[in-house]
C-alpha cells in the first residue's frame, strides 16, 4: 500500500473497530442462574444464533439461582433463569436498587428423589423421612438407612444434592425441613447436576435429589422414588390422606406430585429489555417455541396461552411476581398461570 493516506485510513479503520467503543456496540446478551432452567436456555440460544442472529454475543451460564439473582438485582446479567420463585428478601433488593423486572414462566419440573439402582429395599419414602435424613438435626447422626426406617437394611447412607446457590437446593430445604431449619451439611452438594447423577449411579447406598430433566437423560444409572407428601414443612404439620405418586409430566400437570412439582422460571430486566431490542427478539423467538424445548429435555411444556401471555407482556411490560416470595406446594399448572404479576 504505497499510499499513505490510504495506509492512514487503513489503520485507521482497524484501530476503531477494536476500540472499547466498537466493542461496547456489540449486541450482548447475557444470562445466568439456575442449572435447572440452563438446558432449556441453551436450547434455545443455540437455535436463536443458527435460525435468526449469529451476531447477537450470547453469554449462557449457570451458577445457580440464588447466585444468579444476585448478580441479576445487582444489573450485572439481563435474564436469571430460577428454579423457585423470586424471594422476599431479593424482591426486596430489587425494590431499593429500582429493578424492574418480568417474571416469565417458561416449565414446570418434578424434582425427582433418585438412588442407587442397587437400592432394591426401598420403592417408595415419605417425606418426613427424608426430613428425617436431611434436616440440619440429622448432621453426624443418621448415617445408615435403618435408622429412617428399621425395615431397611444396616447401609449407610450417602446424600447427594444441589449446592448452597442453587434454587433446587432452596426450595427442597423448605419443603422438607422448613425455611428456618435448614439441611444438614454433610452431603455431597453441586450446582452440576451430572456430577450429582454421576455421584448416585457410582454410590451404593446413594439417595439425592435432581431435576426431572437429568434423571430423564440419565434415568438407567439411577432409580426414582415415589413420594408420599405426609408432612407439610413449611406449615409444620402432619399431611393426611395424600397418595404415593412417582415423577411424571401428568402428576406435575394435575398438581399432585406434591410437594415436588414446581415451575421454573426467566426473570428479564425491564431496563436491558428496553435497551436491548435484540433481547426482546430472542424472548420471542424462545417463547414461540418452547414448548419444543422444554419437551427436548423433559419437563412440562405449559399451555400455548401462557406463552402467549408472556409474548404480550414484552409488549406491556407488566412487572413483578405472581408469588408471596416463598414456594406453594400442590398449585396446578393453570392457577400459576391465571395469576396476574404484581
Amino acid at each position: 500500500m504505497r499510499n499513505p493516506n490510504l495506509l492512514f485510513a487503513f489503520l485507521l479503520v482497524a484501530a476503531l473497530a477494536t476500540s472499547p467503543v466498537a466493542q461496547a456496540q456489540k449486541r450482548y446478551i447475557l444470562i445466568d442462574g439456575s442449572s435447572t432452567v440452563h438446558p432449556v436456555v441453551k436450547i434455545a440460544t443455540d437455535e436463536f444464533q443458527r435460525q435468526m442472529d449469529r451476531d447477537v454475543v450470547m453469554k449462557v451460564e449457570f451458577s445457580g439461582t440464588s447466585a444468579g439473582f444476585r448478580k441479576f438485582v445487582a444489573a450485572e446479567i439481563d435474564v436469571a433463569g430460577a428454579s423457585r420463585p423470586i424471594k422476599r428478601e431479593e424482591i426486596k433488593v430489587t425494590k431499593e436498587y429500582d429493578i424492574r423486572y418480568l417474571e416469565i414462566p417458561i416449565a414446570y419440573d418434578a424434582l425427582t428423589i433418585a438412588v442407587h439402582p442397587e437400592a432394591t429395599w426401598v420403592e417408595s419414602i415419605r417425606v418426613s423421612e427424608l426430613k428425617t435424613m436431611w434436616e440440619r438435626s440429622a448432621e453426624g447422626k443418621i448415617t445408615t438407612w435403618n435408622q429412617v426406617r428399621p425395615e431397611w437394611p444396616n447401609t449407610p447412607i450417602k446424600l447427594f444434592g444441589a449446592g448452597r446457590d442453587s434454587g433446587t437446593y432452596d426450595y427442597f430445604q423448605e419443603v422438607v425441613a422448613g425455611k428456618t431449619v435448614g439441611l444438614r451439611s454433610d452431603y455431597v452438594g453441586s450446582e452440576n447436576d451430572d456430577e450429582l447423577i454421576q455421584g448416585i449411579g457410582q454410590t451404593p447406598g446413594a439417595l439425592g435429589f435432581i431435576p426431572y430433566a437429568y434423571f430423564m437423560k440419565e434415568g438407567k444409572k439411577l432409580r426414582a422414588l415415589s413420594v408420599q407428601w405426609d408432612y407439610d414443612a413449611i406449615r409444620g404439620q402432619p399431611v393426611q390422606g395424600a397418595p404415593t405418586t412417582y415423577p411424571s409430566e401428568e402428576a406435575v400437570l394435575r398438581g399432585s406430585y406434591m410437594p415436588f412439582g414446581r415451575p421454573l422460571f426467566l426473570y428479564v430486566n425491564l431496563t436491558s429489555l428496553e435497551a436491548k431490542p435484540h433481547l426482546k427478539d430472542f424472548l420471542q423467538f424462545f417463547l414461540i417455541n418452547a414448548d419444543t424445548y422444554v419437551g427436548q429435555v423433559h419437563y412440562l411444556a405449559l399451555p400455548k396461552i401462557s406463552y402467549a401471555r408472556s409474548i404480550a407482556g414484552l409488549e406491556t411490560k407488566k412487572t413483578g411476581t405472581r408469588f408471596y416470595g416463598s414456594p406453594e406446594i400442590g398449585l396446578s399448572v393453570y392457577d400459576m398461570i391465571n395469576r396476574q404479576p404484581r
